[in-house]
């Protein structure tokens, strides 16, 4: 019980609302960085995944946390909705590589399914204009391992093959960000 409670005040004092981020229209920021899908690592390249369709970015917190677990899980189980939509996703954060590959590869989040990405210096996170944290001594993730990076708030951008922002999506509850990030990509693939 007190796990879950720790993981819960733990997701609230790190998701912060999107004040700042870029808005629909705006330039996405191009950017590079080592990523993992099912536990293995591979570079990931925004400008090579809008070759083939619209890409979901999205920002969170810390792998292994109440909300970032919740939204993980929610975009793997949504997997196929948004490949059918033409979509790719990528998550981002301040995670090191390896935490990453736990994450990517945990059945319960991840799945195998969703790739995620290492923003360890917050670098890509303040190119899209998000907030960055800095650590918080003493926090644990749901395993019950020490947290020793800072934190972006959770914020999703569609991002169209032009390399322009659709849709900006922050200060909203992990699953609900999901949903709304899938209607998003499917009013893209109604448009002519």
């Amino acid at each position: 019980m007190k796990r879950f409670l720790l993981a819960g005040l733990l997701s609230g004092v790190i998701a912060l609302p999107a004040a700042a981020a870029l808005k629909p229209g705006d330039s996405a920021p191009d950017f590079t960085a080592p990523a993992s899908l099912d536990g293995k690592t591979f570079t990931f390249s925004l400008k090579q995944a809008l070759q083939k369709g619209p890409v979901v970015v999205y920002f969170y917190p810390s792998a292994f946390t109440g909300g970032c677990n919740i939204q993980a899980h929610t975009f793997a189980v949504n997997y196929d909705k948004f490949a059918a939509a033409g979509a790719s996703i990528i998550g981002v954060s301040l995670d090191s590589i390896a935490r990453l590959n736990d994450f990517s590869a945990d059945p319960q989040y991840c799945a195998g399914k969703i790739p995620v990405a290492s923003d360890v210096n917050g670098t890509i996170a303040k190119s899209f204009d998000l907030t960055v944290r800095d650590a918080v001594a003493g926090k644990k993730d749901s395993r019950g391992v020490e947290i020793d990076h800072g934190f972006a708030e959770r914020t999703t951008f569609i991002v169209t093959p032009d390399g322009k922002i659709a849709a900006s999506l922050g200060g909203l509850a992990p699953a609900v960000n999901v949903d709304q990030s899938l209607a998003a990509v499917e009013q893209l693939k109604k448009k002519p």
